[in-house]
């Protein structure tokens, strides 16, 4: 399979997701420029950071007048998860190291749910190409409706009276659920998931995501070794 091929593959495949991403990069654009950027300033930061999460932080900060210190700590913190995505990503793909550098400035949450769905159905296809046309796919469309929520200014609605919310849950459960082949593999997703729902009441979504996909990973580590181990001890 050609590069473009794969390429035009995954920038497919992430165009329903749009449905949940645009409205999203309109209201940070409305937020930010509420907070005082200018339609520039609210489109670079959507250009280079390219974060939904960490944007709708740090444009909160920037109009509540906070350090920058203290603003590049908490999108951090909401980005940390990335770190598990990116090591994931790399023990299933060849990556040469700029290849690595531009799969890591526009990996998404969406881009990564994706792109290992699709190894695990067509074992082989998870390679750069793929995983680079859905990164591009969401980078895209956030950054378009980034400018057109700058541009248009308050008189667009804010997201959670759309309904748009339930749109990347919902995404993600489909996501799962393929992946999801025996007792062991929903045992650590219902465990996972009801963590992360526990930790969401003390902790922001970047330490939770992070938190529920470390322990998830261990706990599955744990019980197929386990598995494995009873396994070779039968005669």
């Amino acid at each position: 399979m050609t590069f473009s091929t794969s390429f035009w593959q995954g920038f497919r495949a992430l165009v329903p997701v749009w449905l949940g991403t645009v409205p999203f990069a309109l209201a940070y654009a409305v937020t930010a420029r509420g907070a005082g950027l200018s339609v520039w300033e609210t489109c670079l930061m959507s250009l280079t950071t390219f974060a939904g999460a960490s944007q709708f932080a740090a444009a909160g900060m920037f109009g509540a007048h906070a350090g920058g210190l203290s603003i590049v700590l908490t999108t951090f913190l909401l980005n940390a998860r990335h770190m598990l995505y990116g090591l994931s990503l790399a023990q299933q793909m060849p990556l040469t190291p700029l290849q690595r550098l531009t799969a890591a400035q526009f990996l998404t949450d969406e881009a990564y749910g994706v792109a290992v769905v699709n190894g695990a159905r067509q074992p082989g296809s998870l390679n750069f190409a793929f995983l680079l046309g859905a990164e591009l796919s969401l980078y895209l469309s956030w950054n378009v409706s980034t400018l057109l929520g700058a541009l248009a200014g308050s008189v667009l609605p804010p997201p959670e009276q759309l309904g748009v919310g339930v749109v990347f849950p919902l995404a993600f459960l489909g996501l799962l659920v393929p992946l999801i082949s025996d007792r062991l593999g929903l045992l650590v997703a219902l465990v996972a998931g009801l963590g992360a729902w526990g930790l969401s009441r003390v902790l922001p979504g970047g330490l939770v995501i992070l938190a529920a996909g470390v322990g998830g990973a261990l706990l599955g580590a744990v019980l197929m070794t386990r598995r494995e181990q009873r396994a070779g001890a039968q005669p």
